[in-house]
C-alpha cells in the first residue's frame, strides 16, 4: 500500500507575513522528520513491503541544522524589521513633537476702490395730487379718463349745482340791500352835519349875546347843550356809515366767494400730467371737499425713496449720481441723481431716507415699479478686506491672529465695518500686507511660534 501525502493548500493568504511563513515551513519540516522516523520504526508489514530507509546521524544533524537556520532566518527576517519600523515611527513622532505647528496664512489687502451699494426702492411720481370736488352737486360732464395726458388748467369735469346758483342770487340781493343801507346812512350823516352846523351857529350867537347881558345865561347854556348833542349825533351817524360800509364789503366778499365756488363747477387740472385714477362718472353726486374725482401724476420726472444703512450714510450726498434698474427691462439702466436726504437716521431701522430723482421723458418707467438703486461711489482710502473665517470673536472683542516677521502670533484687536457675507471690511487694526491666519483654531495663543504656510488660492 502506497503512502500518500496529505494535500497541500493550493494558495496562501495574501496578507501572510514573513514570520508566519517561516513558522509554517518549520512546522512542515518537523512533520516530515517525524514521518521518516515512523517509517524507520514501522511495523513488520511495512518493512516486508520493501527496503526501509534508515537516515544516518549526519543526515539527522543536517536536518536539525537546517531547521535551526530556518528558525534563525525567520527571527532575523521578522523581529529586526519590526524593531526598525518601531524605531522609525518613534523618531517621526519625536520630530513632529519638536517641529513648529504649521498654519495657513494669507496676506490681507485693501478692498475695492469703489463702494458698492445697491438698495431696493419703489418708484413714485415726483408730483401727484388728488382732485376733489369744491362744489356740491352732480357730475354733468366727464371730459377725461385714466391714462389721458392733461395740461395745466385743462377742464376735467363739470358739476351741475343749482343750489349754488340760488346762493349766488341771494348773495347779490344781500349786497344790494347793504348798499342801500349805506346810502341811507350817508344821507343821515349829511343831515346830521347840517343840524350840527346850525346848532354851532346858534350857540355862538347866544354866547355873544349872553356876554353883553342881552340874554340870560340859562338860555345860552341851553343852546350850548343843543350844539354838543348835535356833535354826538353826527359822530353816531359816522359810525353807522362805517358799519354800513363794512356790511357792503362783507356782502361783496360773500358774492365773490360764491362766484369763486361757482367757478369750481368746472374741475381743472392743477399741472401737466397723466390721469392715474378716475373715481366718478356722469350723474354721480359729489360733496365739496370729500369726493375724490381724479388723481393726476406728473411723470416726466420720477423719484425713488431708498433707506441707506448707517454704515453708508456718510458716503451719500446731494447731487451724487445713481443708476436704476427694473426687472421687466433687463440690461437697461436709468441715470438718476440724489435730490435730497433726510440728514437723520430712523432710530428703529438705523437707516437714512434718501430721494433719488430720474428723468422719464420717454415714459418707460411707471409709478409703483420696484427698482434697484445703485449708489456706488469711489473711495479714496478703501479699508482692508478680510474673510469672515479669520475672525476670532470673544467676549472682550473681535480679534485676528497676525503672524509677525519672527513667526510668532499676535492677537490683534480690530474694528469691523461693512459685512459682505463671506468677507468683511476692517476699519482699523490691520494694514495691507499683514499675514493673518486663515482659519485659527482654539490652540492659537499670544506669542506662540508657528511655521506659516501661504494659503493656496
Amino acid at each position: 500500500m502506497r503512502h500518500t501525502e496529505p494535500d497541500q493548500p493550493e494558495f496562501q493568504a495574501v496578507d501572510e507575513t514573513t514570520e508566519e511563513r517561516l513558522r509554517r515551513e518549520n512546522e512542515e519540516l518537523k512533520r516530515q522528520l517525524q514521518e521518516h522516523k515512523r517509517l524507520a520504526h514501522g511495523s513488520p508489514h511495512t518493512a516486508s513491503a520493501g527496503k526501509v530507509w534508515h537516515p544516518s546521524s549526519i543526515t539527522i544533524w543536517s536536518i536539525t541544522l537546517g531547521v535551526t537556520l530556518l528558525i534563525a532566518a525567520a527571527f532575523l527576517g521578522g523581529y529586526i524589521p519590526l524593531k526598525k519600523r518601531e524605531s522609525v515611527i518613534l523618531n517621526q513622532a519625536r520630530e513632529q513633537e519638536e517641529a513648529l505647528p504649521r498654519v495657513d496664512v494669507m496676506e490681507v489687502g485693501r478692498s475695492t476702490s469703489k463702494s458698492d451699494l445697491e438698495l431696493p426702492g419703489n418708484i413714485q411720481a415726483v408730483t401727484e395730487a388728488p382732485i376733489l370736488a369744491r362744489a356740491d352737486g352732480y357730475v354733468k360732464t366727464r371730459m377725461v379718463d385714466i391714462g389721458d395726458r392733461v395740461r395745466s388748467g385743462q377742464p376735467l369735469a363739470e358739476i351741475e349745482a343749482p343750489e349754488l346758483d340760488q346762493q349766488v342770487l341771494q348773495a347779490r340781493a344781500n349786497l344790494q340791500q347793504t348798499t342801500a343801507a349805506l346810502d341811507q346812512a350817508l344821507a343821515n350823516q349829511r343831515q346830521g352835519k347840517a343840524n350840527m352846523e346850525l346848532a354851532r351857529v346858534t350857540a355862538d350867537r347866544w354866547k355873544t349875546l349872553a356876554g353883553k347881558g342881552v340874554v340870560s345865561r340859562q338860555e345860552n347854556d341851553q343852546y350850548q347843550a343843543q350844539y354838543q348833542a348835535q356833535v354826538a349825533n353826527l359822530d353816531s351817524l359816522e359810525k353807522a356809515v362805517a358799519a354800513a360800509r363794512s356790511n357792503v364789503a362783507a356782502a361783496e366778499a360773500n358774492v365773490s366767494r360764491l362766484n369763486e365756488v361757482q367757478s369750481y363747477r368746472v374741475v381743472k387740472a392743477p399741472f401737466d400730467g397723466i390721469i392715474t385714477l378716475r373715481n366718478v362718472d356722469v350723474g354721480a353726486l359729489v360733496n365739496a371737499g370729500n369726493t375724490l374725482l381724479y388723481r393726476v401724476a406728473q411723470m416726466n420726472v420720477l423719484r425713488t425713496y431708498v433707506n441707506v444703512p448707517q454704515s453708508n450714510s456718510d458716503s451719500i450726498h446731494v447731487g451724487q449720481t445713481a443708476q436704476l434698474t427694473v426687472s421687466n427691462l433687463p440690461g437697461r439702466k436709468f441715470a438718476g441723481t440724489v435730490a435730497r436726504t433726510a440728514n437723520s437716521l430712523d432710530p428703529n431701522s438705523r437707516t437714512m431716507l434718501v430721494e433719488v430723482q430720474v428723468q422719464n421723458k420717454d415714459g418707460v418707467l411707471l409709478p409703483g415699479m420696484y427698482a434697484l438703486v445703485d449708489l456706488s461711489s469711489p473711495r479714496a482710502n478703501p479699508p482692508v478686506l478680510l474673510p469672515g473665517d479669520a475672525l476670532i470673536v470673544r467676549a472682550d472683542g473681535t480679534e485676528v491672529a497676525v503672524v509677525r516677521p519672527d513667526h510668532t502670533i499676535h492677537l490683534q484687536r480690530i474694528q469691523v465695518g461693512r459685512d459682505y457675507g463671506d468677507k468683511l471690511e476692517i476699519v482699523s487694526g490691520l494694514q495691507p500686507g499683514d499675514l493673518v491666519i486663515a482659519n485659527p483654531s482654539d490652540t492659537i495663543h499670544e506669542g506662540v511660534k508657528v511655521d506659516p504656510v501661504a494659503q493656496s488660492k
